[in-house]
């Protein structure tokens, strides 16, 4: 936290100068907040709906940043390199997502600050809403973290980590405020449409993410105590009805990062290779059906079939043969504006088909299983012929009494392609997914269950850090 500190002067001038220049019709003018004489962790009057503008544009950029850890856990994406550290899950160092996700619940505290002030409530509403995704990836990725003395500034540079448990719960409570400050018919601020990149300044939009955030929250209790089948479907009642309604972002200051990633890789800076688990689930060789969702994903190698890496092995030859398959470019996750998603519709059919499954009733899980599929198909441009090729072949249309935990899960996991939620699905099942094995020359025995912390936080925070290994369960994964 003290190196995070000592940086966030020059990260806070970077970070408004960019943000201003993507969107200086939506900030007016960014002159005042970018003051060098002011302090950055006191700011005055800055522009709100700038805040706005930075906080919604990167929590997009932070699910895609958590997602280069999580992608390789669960075997989305494989290294080219052999036993490369976060393939064989060997200790890494997360500084910059990390650092990210500091810099926005940074501007989160302060928008949020600033909108109390000024009687803002959509804005503080909104705030609410993004530092309680922000907790909950954070703690789902690390466990404890520093919230209740990371916002205090150069008061405090070494903050004591709070309690990921305690933390879900200041998280819910979060959702919870948003949701009642949206509900009101006559909001007292309108939030501006061109600096708010997830719901373009809809305030009904927000109050559904609010209640799909939530029902993601509860479902990851399953292994718990505390779950609550019922629960989660009440939040759901309130959620998501369309994929029209998703939190994404859609427009970027020059592309979609994982576009990058696939341009890299065709300019020989080798990433984005698809895992050889990840092509073996949409091939057909672990459940013996073809997913039309592959070719808008991965690219077809020289062989004219689609073959994944498997995850430690890395590349077989120099890696530019193209014997194996890649994040294409142009493809649906990897052009240019392809979204970057935060939550979908799709996923929360899938978190609906899971609770009424947990709750006996087949039939209603049967269909929102089946939902789930066609929703995401349906937004990925699949054809018509092949969303019902898809979904009426024997291997996916198992039919109300034939359904399984582990069919809805393994829906899940192509729907949800990238996401970083696949990884708290994959500890909450025990990686129980067929087919699904460790790494080659995995460093561990057994699968990794939280992300290592950052070396400088370790260093200049060391007697706050908490000493844990990679293989220690977090509290909901008990």
């Amino acid at each position: 936290m003290l190196a995070f500190k000592k940086k966030l002067l020059m990260k806070k001038l970077l970070r408004y100068s960019t943000v201003c220049l993507l969107l200086l019709t939506a900030f007016g003018s960014c002159k005042k907040y970018l003051d060098i004489n002011k302090n950055p962790n006191a700011a005055e009057e800055p522009p709100i709906s700038g805040l706005l503008a930075n906080t919604t544009y990167n929590t997009a950029y932070e699910v895609y940043s958590a997602s280069n850890y999580t992608s390789y856990y669960v075997q989305y994406l494989a290294s080219p390199n052999p036993a490369s550290d976060v393939d064989i899950y060997n200790t890494v160092d997360p500084s910059t997502t990390w650092y990210r996700f500091y810099n926005i619940m940074t501007d989160l505290y302060d928008m949020r600050k600033f909108a109390v002030q000024k009687g803002q409530t959509d804005h503080v509403a909104i705030s609410d809403i993004l530092m309680a995704l922000h907790i909950n990836m954070a703690t789902n990725l690390w466990g404890d973290i520093p919230y209740s003395e990371a916002f205090i500034g150069v008061n405090n540079l070494t903050p004591a980590f709070d309690n990921q448990q305690a933390l879900f719960d200041t998280a819910l409570n979060m959702l919870d405020a948003g949701i009642t400050l949206l509900q009101p018919i006559n909001d007292t601020t309108i939030v501006d449409s061109t600096s708010d990149f997830i719901h373009n300044g809809q305030t009904s939009a927000w109050l559904k993410t609010a209640h799909a955030l939530k029902a993601r929250m509860l479902n990851q209790l399953s292994k718990t105590n505390s779950y609550s089948p019922d629960a989660v479907l009440a939040e759901l009642q309130n959620a998501y009805t369309s994929n029209r309604d998703d939190a994404q972002v859609t427009s970027f200051e020059v592309r979609n990062p994982w576009a990058q990633v696939a341009l890299d890789n065709a300019g020989l800076d080798l990433d984005g290779w698809l895992s050889a688990y990840f092509v073996g689930v949409t091939k057909d060789s672990i459940y013996d059906v073809f997913d039309p969702r592959l070719p808008l994903i991965g690219t077809i190698t020289r062989y004219g079939d689609y073959r994944g890496t498997p995850n430690g092995k890395g590349r077989t030859g120099t890696g530019t043969e193209n014997k194996e398959s890649y994040l294409a470019v142009g493809g649906w996750y990897s052009s240019d504006n392809s979204p970057l998603q935060i939550i979908t519709y799709s996923e929360c059919k899938f978190i609906e088909a899971e609770a009424q499954f947990r709750k006996g009733n087949k039939n209603t899980a049967y269909a929102a299983y089946m939902e789930g599929i066609t929703a995401n198909m349906e937004k990925m441009g699949v054809a018509e012929t092949a969303i019902t090729d898809y979904t009426t072949n024997p291997v996916v249309a198992v039919g109300a009494d034939a359904l399984t935990l582990q069919r809805i899960m393994a829906e899940k996991y192509v729907a949800c392609f990238l996401s970083p939620v696949t990884w708290d699905d994959m500890r909450r099942m025990d990686y129980d997914y067929k087919g699904f094995m460790l790494p080659q020359n995995a460093a561990l025995n057994t699968f990794i269950r939280r992300l290592s912390y950052p070396v400088n936080e370790s260093s200049a925070n060391s007697a706050h850090v908490p000493d844990v290994q990679l293989t220690d369960k977090l509290w909901w994964d008990q």
